[in-house]
């Protein structure tokens, strides 16, 4: 959704799509482009052309090769429409959102240039327009051709892609990326139309907020609007009202007067005895209504009250990377976010809603606006407002180098300037980032004899950017970059300070490497596994199905990504002995690995104060990180991630003991010779509880056993080492060891001696009811032993189908319910057998 003033007129209807420039080998049918095809707008040629059925589905099979002309072509937008004068001072177009560098013509004339889509324009072009009939046309450069003319003729930059996404100002995921499908085109992608309007309009507001303590011990809010106008004829005075309404209903009104001359004003008005807006876990979200008046013009929009701070101030340590909220620190539960479809246009509010229902039921608690991206839509972040979930939106710059000369460089600032002042009412947004992962590659990715001399970024990074922020927007903290270790002379990904990403794991390393890191804070980590089985085998098509088949590949933009995924499973799940053996083994083997490694750094809670996992979301279906894919199935790991986000969190961890300790020399990590139960208490009470620990067979045989107290502050952790008895495995291939708390406050840790390749796992290890119950089908599952990670592949059932649970372990005796909601007809037994377990490798 964007917001729209009242006298913006859509010309949204009646526009055809043709070529301005189409290559000779293009192969599409040229007359039938040539008389033009209808085209949607918003919209993308992309979606213009599948509809006209010129070219199949981009996603399916291997059409992204096939359709890479789309993005050598210069397509054309045109309409006509009907204009009467009405006696406005001004008739402006505007244009929120062109993709990308474009000419702009109003009866064959061009009134405009356009070079980044992530800026609106606007011209006035009264004197262009005709009473009746009158035509519209925007005309789009080729973008991978004009990526490469700008690369040639300016000098080509250090990048991550085969194209130079970085000569523009254009979503760089959409030129590919290892998870993204190449699909660079063009597009209308947000509305178009006129604006008439006299006297003055408002140009943008920002309303920024802080909160202060009153004399009777509570909170009262500051709201100062900062309102910039725009006049046409007569300069005079000019009367605002503001108008601030609560959950309450009351409203609050201010006057002021903007006066002859001036272009801007600032309206205080102070909200007592406020309500302060919380994240998910910490309170409550109450929005206060916002409304601006200026004659028959007026701007709409929500804030929240609250303060937002980050500490990154030296320790004992190093720098922590503290996010606090109204003064709370907020240990990060997060995940990385990418735009949500390959075609932006595609991602209405509903898709929205249903994402960010995916992430609070997962327990995160933070989203991660990649810089890959866009700025995202009002739509996501009303969403988070509503929901109290956190927002970290970075500049759009990723694993680049970008040109600090003009005209980029007035073209960034220009997007800068816009997307701070329309993002600045959310009280979601939490942090601005400046780049991702420019600053550590500028260190550790060979850029210098490859810039020669030229800057490289960090003028924003370090320059324009933050004083962009000081000026517009300096209610939120800043971080240059992610990683970034805060500090001249360290190494941007240096675990002891700040933020850092860890990529080893995945790259190179097994991810047990995890646990040799002790960071302040992750904010990239992950670890790959394919989409759900009806997700893959509705776009690939091998015969037969093979994880190194063409389309297979295709699907798949990591490199070596599926050897990557065979060497990670490697010493921890046995080899998989067919291609459905295949799709599970690799999504057990993505759930354990970030299991591992979110428990071990949220053990180390408060040293590490958050996470934040690569990455939620697909935007095409594909191999990825993703915890939810393209067609919105919850992978495995989305139910894991479920578990080891959940606010209180036990597990067991390897930990120095005193004698360790002692012996180690100073300065040096002492051998990690005992075992711990580890309490993580991310909410806002204190802890207090007793805790069984149990060694076991896997047939439920007690071999040890010992109980113990535990007390954990709120947003704290506590450690109590495990007795020597219980942690001393016997049989590592045939035990169990288990942390149960008695009241069921925490849910059940489990350590093991040995990966599941060497374990004696029962492969038969459950016996299963499957009854049809209220619309939905029940699966009643009790384990006859030790049964590791049981989940319900529903979708291999029907496409349609979800399971509420998964990823279960039952030890011997225990019983579960699974319960898979279906469209009517699927046979119960058929989810039965749609039934995995991590034993059933073996």
């Amino acid at each position: 959704m964007t917001r729209l003033p009242a006298t913006f007129r859509p010309l949204h209807d009646g526009w055809t799509l043709t070529a301005a420039a189409l290559p000779a080998d293009a192969p599409v049918d040229a007359a039938a482009l040539a008389a033009g095809v209808p085209a949607t707008v918003p919209g993308e040629a992309h979606l213009d052309l599948r509809r006209a059925g010129l070219v199949a589905d981009p996603f399916d099979g291997d059409n992204e090769a096939a359709q890479q002309w789309i993005g050598d072509t210069s397509w054309r937008f045109a309409t006509t429409f009907t204009w009467t004068d009405d006696g406005s001072d001004r008739h402006d177009l505007v244009a929120l959102g062109l993709d990308t560098v474009a000419t702009v013509e109003l009866n064959g004339t061009e009134v405009g240039r356009t070079e980044n889509m992530f800026r609106s324009y606007r011209w006035d072009v009264r004197e262009h327009l005709r009473e009746g009939e009158n035509t519209l046309a925007v005309v789009f450069a080729a973008p991978v051709p004009e990526a490469a003319a700008r690369a040639e003729r300016d000098g080509a930059l250090p990048r991550t892609n085969h194209h130079d996404y970085n000569q523009l100002r254009k979503m760089a995921c959409s030129f590919g990326w290892d998870w993204g499908i190449d699909v660079a085109g063009a597009g209308i992608w947000k509305p178009i139309g006129l604006d008439s309007w006299s006297g003055a309009r408002i140009a943008a507001v920002r309303p920024l907020v802080d909160v202060v303590e009153n004399a009777d011990g509570g909170h009262d809010g500051v709201l100062t609007a900062h309102l910039d106008i725009e006049r046409a004829g007569a300069d005079g005075d000019v009367e605002v009202l503001l108008v601030v309404t609560g959950p309450d209903g009351r409203p609050l009104e201010t006057a002021a007067t903007v006066p002859a001359g001036a272009d801007s004003a600032t309206v205080v008005t102070d909200v007592p005895h406020v309500r302060r807006w919380w994240p998910v876990g910490h309170g409550d979200q109450p929005l206060y209504d916002v409304a601006v008046e200026m004659g028959e013009a007026h701007w709409r929009g929500r804030v929240g009250f609250r303060t937002v701070a980050l500490d990154t101030a030296p320790d004992a340590a190093g720098a922590p990377f503290d996010l606090r909220v109204n003064g709370e620190r907020v240990l990060v539960r997060g995940a990385n976010w990418i735009p949500d479809h390959a075609f932006l246009t595609e991602i209405d509010r509903d898709r929205y809603a249903r994402r960010v229902a995916d992430a609070l039921e997962a327990n995160v608690n933070l989203l991660r606006v990649w810089g890959g991206g866009v700025y995202e839509s009002d739509d996501l972040y009303d969403l988070a407002d509503e929901h109290g979930l956190l927002m970290w939106q970075d500049f759009l710059f990723a694993c680049a180098a970008y040109s600090e000369d003009e005209p980029l460089r007035s073209e960034i600032e220009a997007e800068v300037r816009e997307n701070v002042t329309r993002l600045s009412p959310h009280p979601s947004l939490v942090l601005w980032n400046g780049n991702n992962e420019n600053t550590w590659g500028s260190v550790d990715w060979s850029w210098a004899h490859r810039l020669g001399g030229r800057g490289w970024g960090d003028a924003y990074y370090t320059g324009l950017l933050p004083a962009v922020l000081s000026e517009l927007d300096p209610t939120r903290p800043y971080s240059p970059a992610s990683p970034y270790s805060f500090g001249d002379y360290r190494h941007p990904n240096d675990e002891r300070y700040g933020s850092m990403h860890i990529w080893d794991v995945w790259n190179r390393a097994d991810y047990t490497v995890y646990a040799d890191y002790l960071p302040r804070f992750v904010s990239e980590f992950g670890f790959q596994a394919p989409p759900a089985w009806s997700t893959l085998t509705g776009v690939v098509h091998d015969e037969p199905l093979d994880p190194f088949g063409h389309q297979m590949l295709v699907h798949q933009k990591a490199n070596q990504g599926n050897a990557k995924l065979q060497r990670g499973w490697r010493g921890h799940l046995p080899d998989p002995r067919s291609i459905e053996d295949w799709h599970w083994t690799t999504q057990l083997n993505q759930a354990h690995a970030i299991r591992f490694g979110v428990e071990h750094f949220r053990s180390l809670t408060p040293h590490n104060t958050g996470t934040i996992l690569w990455q939620l979301n697909d935007n095409w279906p594909v191999v990825s990180w993703a915890a939810v894919d393209f067609a919105e199935h919850r992978k495995p790991l989305w139910h894991a991630l479920r578990d080891m986000y959940a606010p209180r969190l036990a597990t067991l961890q390897p930990r120095p003991s005193e004698q360790a300790l002692a012996n180690a020399w100073e300065g040096l990590r002492p051998e990690f010779d005992a075992l711990a139960l580890v309490l993580v208490n991310d909410t806002g009470e204190d802890y207090e509880g007793a805790f069984t620990l149990v060694r076991e067979s896997f047939d439920g045989t007690v071999l040890a056993k010992a109980a113990v107290e535990a007390a954990v502050p709120a947003r704290g952790a506590a450690t109590v080492f495990v007795p020597a008895d219980v942690a001393a495995f016997g049989d590592p291939a045939a035990e169990a060891i288990v942390a149960i708390a008695d009241d069921g406050a925490f849910a059940p840790a489990f350590r093991y001696g040995a990966e599941v390749v060497d374990q004696r796992l029962d492969p038969n290890p459950l016996r299963v009811e499957a009854a049809a119950a209220d619309g939905a089908v029940e699966l009643r599952l009790t384990a006859t032993s030790l049964a590791r990670d049981v989940h319900c592949h529903a979708d291999t059932v029907d496409p349609r189908a979800r399971a509420d649970r998964g990823m279960i372990t039952l030890r011997a005796g225990q019983t579960a319910v699974i319960r898979v909601e279906t469209p009517a007809g699927a046979a119960p037994d058929a989810f039965a057998a749609a039934l995995r377990c991590a034993n059933d490798l073996l």
